[in-house]
């Protein structure tokens, strides 16, 4: 079965992904900050209860202390779960075989509930969310309070509780020096832009998630109708942006050196893959290199450092996963 981040779906060339992500808890437990070892192997037993029990899920259920440290961080790199649950070895996850629903138990809170697909899909992202949402409702009493919605360890998430964000690839207007700007009219506007891994990460690959920051006195819907108007808002500022930046034959020519080298290097490091794959991915968009998408979206994830040392069982040293990662692209492209 495909994992969604291989895939490439509307508004794909520019749109990589969206994520719907609610936070819940449960009544009758305190936070996970202030919970006992048997609280949250309580807490993780009854979602686990709940859902290995539904039919055509293919839920599956792992401890944190069963993953490797390998294991872990190349969930995080995958936008599975967060930095920060990577660190534990308390909790458990629960993912499905696509990888599309991820559900953190005992983070931040009891539950934090991510649904991720390919391209611009936030109608249908919140559709399946809500439905497992659902799910855990009516065996659970989640708290909530009818003045300020549901209740969250850290307030900013207080009200629906939910954070839509997507996964945007904006070459063209990084090179434009025009993400400044626009991160200053998309915050009066309720979103916020920030590196792929969230806050205070660095947009590499010229990867940025934009997300919405208001979740009190607002809802769903509105949240959502807001974030897919400016999304489609800076699709097509980066496409006339591209269009203008591909008449300068010094901008082709770095999308076709970014090419050779990554179809010809013996040794790659990360940073520098996502550097000239970003060049590459605004070349095909444009039309000036043939390559197909998806085959950029799969390298993206598998050449990454700690998913490297998971597939090959290992801890292998920055150096030997440079010389296997510039193999890996060669064989792609």
């Amino acid at each position: 079965m495909n994992k969604w981040y291989i895939e490439s779906g509307e508004q794909g060339d520019i749109v990589l992904s969206t994520r719907i992500r609610l936070a819940r808890n449960i009544d009758e437990y305190p936070f996970p900050a202030k919970l006992t070892a048997e609280g949250k192997t309580e807490v993780c037993e009854k979602v686990r209860n709940i859902l290995l029990t539904r039919k055509g899920w293919n839920f599956c259920y792992t401890p944190m202390d069963k993953f490797s440290k390998s294991q872990v961080i190349s969930l995080a790199e995958r936008h599975l779960i967060s930095p920060d649950f990577a660190m534990q070895k308390d909790g458990a996850l629960v993912l499905t075989d696509d990888e599309a629903i991820s559900i953190m138990l005992c983070e931040e809170d009891h539950i934090r509930l991510q649904v991720m697909m390919s391209g611009l899909a936030l109608k249908e992202a919140y559709s399946v969310a809500d439905t497992v949402d659902n799910m855990l409702s009516e065996e659970l009493n989640f708290a909530f309070d009818e003045r300020i919605g549901f209740l969250t360890r850290c307030p900013t998430n207080l009200g629906t509780a939910m954070r839509a964000s997507v996964m945007l690839h904006l070459p063209a207007l990084t090179r434009c020096g025009q993400m400044s700007k626009l991160a200053s009219t998309v915050s009066k506007l309720g979103l916020v832009i920030r590196g792929a891994h969230g806050e205070g990460s660095a947009p590499m690959g010229d990867i940025y998630q934009l997300s919405n920051q208001i979740t009190l006195g607002i809802s769903e819907q509105e949240a959502l109708d807001n974030l897919q108007s400016i999304t489609l808002q800076l699709v097509a500022q980066e496409r006339a942006a591209a269009k203008s930046l591909m008449e300068n034959a010094s901008e082709v020519d770095k999308v076709w050196r970014a090419m050779g080298i990554l179809k010809n290097a013996r040794l790659l490091s990360c940073d520098e893959f996502m550097s000239l794959s970003s060049l590459v991915r605004l070349g095909a968009r444009e039309n000036i290199i043939e390559i197909d998408l998806k085959t950029l979206n799969e390298l993206s994830y598998s050449v990454q450092p700690a998913t490297i040392n998971a597939v090959e069982g290992k801890d292998l040293t920055a150096a030997q996963r440079d010389e296997l990662r510039a193999t890996m692209v060669r064989n792609a492209l």
